[in-house]
C-alpha cells in the first residue's frame, strides 16, 4: 500500500447542450457521486470538466468546428448523446468515432449512461488527464531529463547577459529553440529576433548598402540568430567584429550606431574551423566566451514521451483530428530507436503518423518505425539486465501514463514512494 495517499478528486461532469430528458437525469447522477454542471456550447469552454457528455444534434454535424475545438482543448473524454433519427445520418458514424470516447441513443438508461461516464472517466485517468491542473508548456525545453534542466539553468544565468552566445549541437537537437528561449527570458524580448543561415547570407543582407539596411540594422535593440557561423565568409566575420566592438555598422560611407545581440549556432568544433582556417581566431574568441550545448536526443531517452505526447496534440489540432496515444509496439518502436534526426526527427515521425493513423492509437508503422530495431547490445551481468530492464520499464510506463504517477507506479505493481526512489535511481526524475 502507497504511504503516500492521494485524495480522490470529484469526479466533473459538465452536460452541453441538454435537453430535457438530459435535465431529468442530472439530480440521478449528481446522488451517484458527479458534480454536474450544463450549459450551452458557446460557454462550454470557460467550464472544466472531467468527463463530457454533448446532446449531439444536427446543427452540430453540419457546422462542427466549435464541438471539435472544445472537445480538442478539454484535454478529457466525451460521450455524444442522440436520437435514434441523428444515428441514422451518413455521416454521424464517422464523427463519433474520431470524436467520441462513447455514444448512447435516447431514450436514456441511466444505468447504461452511468456505466459509461465511469469507463470515460478511467481512460481519462489513464492518459494523464483528470484534475492535473497543468497546461501543456510550449515546445521549448520540454523534458524532465536532467541535461535538459541544466539547460533550462544555465539559460536562465545567460539570458540577462548582454554577451554573444554560441550554440553547439547536432541538427535537430534544438538549437534554434534555445536561442529564442534566451531571447524570450532577455531584455531584449520585446525587440526583433532575426535569424539567418551563414550559408546562403551575403555581406549585402547582413550589413545593408545604399538601398537600405541590413539584418544588424534591422535587429536593433534585438537579437540576431547566425546559424552554422563557420560558414560566413573571412571578410563578414571581420566586418561583423568590428560592428560588435564599436556598436556601430558601416553602410553606404555612414556609421550607424546599433544595439544588438547576436547568438549564432554550429554543428561543428569550431576550434577546428579556427585551426583549418575557416574561421578567424579573434572573432571565435569573441563568440566561445558564452557557450551552450544541446543534448541529442538519443542521450536524453526520458524526454520523448513529453515531447511525443507534446507533438500529437500538436498536430492533431492543426489537420483536425483528436490527438492519438501510442500503442504498445509504437512505445517500444520510439524507446528503441537512435533517432538520427533528434527532436526533428520525432516531430516529423509524429506528424506523419497522426495523418496517417486510423485508429485511436498510433502504430510503430504509422511512425515509420519497427519496434524491437534498438541497437543496444547485451550486458555482461545479471545486475546489468536488472537495471537495464528496470530503466526500460520506467520509460515505458512514462510514456504510457506521463502526468498520472499513481497509475504508472500501479502498473508497475509498486508504490509511489518505490516508484520515485526508481526515478531517482536512474536519473529520470
Amino acid at each position: 500500500m502507497d504511504l503516500l495517499q492521494t485524495p480522490v478528486a470529484a469526479r466533473r461532469l459538465l452536460v452541453v447542450d441538454p435537453c430535457e430528458q438530459c435535465e431529468r437525469l442530472l439530480p440521478e447522477l449528481q446522488a451517484s457521486g458527479w458534480q454536474v454542471q450544463s450549459c450551452e456550447l458557446a460557454l462550454a469552454g470557460e467550464l472544466a470538466c472531467d468527463v463530457g457528455l454533448v446532446r449531439l444534434r444536427r446543427s452540430h454535424l453540419q457546422q462542427p468546428e466549435r464541438l471539435k475545438q472544445l472537445i480538442s482543448q478539454s484535454g478529457t473524454e466525451w460521450i455524444a448523446v442522440l436520437s435514434a433519427e441523428t444515428l441514422g445520418l451518413p455521416e454521424v458514424g464517422g464523427f463519433i468515432g474520431e470524436w467520441f470516447f462513447d455514444y448512447h441513443t435516447l431514450p436514456f438508461d441511466l444505468e447504461r449512461v452511468s456505466v459509461a461516464l465511469g469507463r470515460a472517466f478511467g481512460m481519462a485517468r489513464l492518459r494523464g488527464k483528470v484534475a492535473t491542473g497543468e497546461i501543456d508548456r510550449p515546445h521549448e525545453l520540454l523534458g524532465s531529463s536532467r541535461s535538459i534542466s541544466e539547460l533550462r539553468h544555465l539559460l536562465a544565468r545567460l539570458a540577462p547577459v548582454d554577451a554573444p552566445v554560441l550554440i553547439l549541437g547536432e541538427s535537430g537537437s534544438g538549437r534554434e529553440l534555445v536561442a529564442r528561449t534566451l531571447h524570450r527570458l532577455s531584455p531584449r524580448a520585446a525587440g526583433p529576433l532575426l535569424a539567418a543561415s551563414c550559408s546562403a547570407l551575403d555581406e549585402r543582407e547582413l550589413f545593408g548598402d545604399e538601398r537600405g539596411p541590413g539584418l544588424i540594422e534591422q535587429a536593433d535593440g534585438g537579437t540576431l540568430l547566425l546559424g552554422e557561423v563557420g560558414e560566413l565568409p573571412h571578410r563578414a566575420q571581420a566586418r561583423l567584429l568590428r560592428t560588435l566592438q564599436e556598436g556601430r555598422v558601416e553602410r553606404a560611407g555612414l556609421a550607424t550606431p546599433v544595439n544588438v545581440r547576436l547568438i549564432v549556432t554550429s554543428r561543428v568544433d569550431l576550434e577546428s574551423e579556427v585551426a583549418s582556417g575557416a574561421l578567424r581566431e579573434d572573432f571565435y574568441y569573441l563568440l566561445a566566451a558564452l557557450q551552450v550545448r544541446t543534448t541529442p536526443l538519443r542521450e536524453r531517452r526520458d524526454d520523448i514521451a513529453s515531447l511525443a505526447g507534446y507533438f500529437t496534440r500538436r498536430y492533431a489540432a492543426e489537420v483536425g483530428r483528436r490527438p492519438r496515444s501510442f500503442s504498445d509496439e509504437a512505445i517500444r518502436a520510439l524507446a528503441d530507436h537512435d533517432w538520427p534526426g533528434n527532436v526533428r526527427e520525432l516531430a516529423t515521425r509524429v506528424r506523419r503518423a497522426t495523418v496517417l493513423s486510423e485508429q485511436r492509437q498510433i502504430e510503430a508503422a504509422d511512425l515509420g518505425l519497427v519496434s524491437g530495431a534498438g541497437s543496444a547490445g547485451p550486458f555482461g551481468s545479471l545486475e546489468d539486465y536488472v537495471h537495464r530492464a528496470e530503466r526500460q520499464a520506467l520509460h515505458d510506463v512514462l510514456l504510457r501514463y506521463a502526468g498520472n504517477m499513481t497509475q504508472a507506479a500501479r502498473v508497475l505493481g509498486i508504490s509511489r514512494p518505490t516508484f520515485y526512489r526508481l526515478l531517482h535511481k536512474h536519473q529520470m526524475r
